[in-house]
């Protein structure tokens, strides 16, 4: 009986002093998370602090030349000029080179838009042209016309393209017996179908216009709105935005 007795107190001694122990336990787990995640916040302090002395060194971060980049700008400047020109075909070499060269800059990033522009100069026309509806002028049209073509891409909810649109239309009237021009749209975001012919009734749009699956866009390195570009005898001969071009400019180039 004495001995039951002692192994009793025995196990409850044993008890007592295991429940004692388990808060320091959790307490001492708690205490190696802190201590880990103070350990990694000095680690990344350390390697943040290494990053900043090498781009105060000029190292780990490629440094602007300042001469490289007057170089590139005045190089820019004179592609912009051709382009402003209607010099497609040497304003595209001359991007080309000018890529080859300071393709590194930050007058490189800048010419980005406009060399996706020029890429596509020379470009045969698309074989397949991906209109999935007319919307107005479908007879007037004929891809394989002798006539050059002035594609205008533009969506209903761009106010740039809602004050380019319209301006086109002076140009339609007056050249259509000698160029073809089609706006093209995507019905993309906010636009719906009833909102592109509310605007062409409230503007007087008359020329052609139709959606595209978006193979067109593509084709034409589309991406920013509006745009614009001109195809003839099967190639693409100008790529841009349509506020560039004039009346003098179109008929030049038909």
């Amino acid at each position: 009986m004495l001995r039951s007795r002692s192994t009793l107190i025995v196990l409850a001694l044993v008890i007592v002093a295991g429940l004692a122990t388990m808060p320091l336990l959790a307490q001492t787990k708690e205490d190696a998370k802190i201590l880990e995640l103070k350990r990694k916040i000095s680690d990344l302090e350390k390697r943040m602090a290494q990053l900043e002395a090498k781009v105060a060194q000029g190292g780990g971060v490629a440094a602007a030349n300042p001469q490289l980049e007057a170089e590139a700008e005045k190089a820019y400047a004179d592609i912009n000029r051709l382009v402003s020109a209607f010099e497609m075909d040497d304003a595209k070499t001359k991007m080309n080179e000018f890529m080859k060269k300071y393709g590194t800059t930050q007058i490189a990033k800048r010419a980005r838009r406009t060399n996706q522009e020029l890429a596509v100069i020379g470009k045969a026309a698309p074989k397949a042209w991906g209109i999935e509806k007319w919307y107005q002028g479908e007879s007037e049209i004929d891809f394989n016309s002798s006539k050059p073509t002035l594609l205008v891409f533009w969506e209903v909810w761009c106010p740039h393209c809602k004050r380019e649109v319209p301006k086109i239309q002076a140009m339609y009237n007056s050249l259509k017996s000698g160029v073809q021009i089609v706006a093209l749209t995507k019905i993309n975001k906010s636009a719906t179908e009833e909102k592109v012919l509310a605007f062409m009734t409230e503007k007087s749009v008359s020329y052609p216009a139709a959606k595209e699956n978006g193979d067109l866009s593509r084709h034409f390195n589309v991406s920013g709105i509006p745009a614009a570009a001109m195809v003839k005898d099967g190639k693409v001969i100008w790529r841009g935005h349509p506020a560039r071009l004039s009346e003098q400019a179109v008929r030049a180039m038909m």
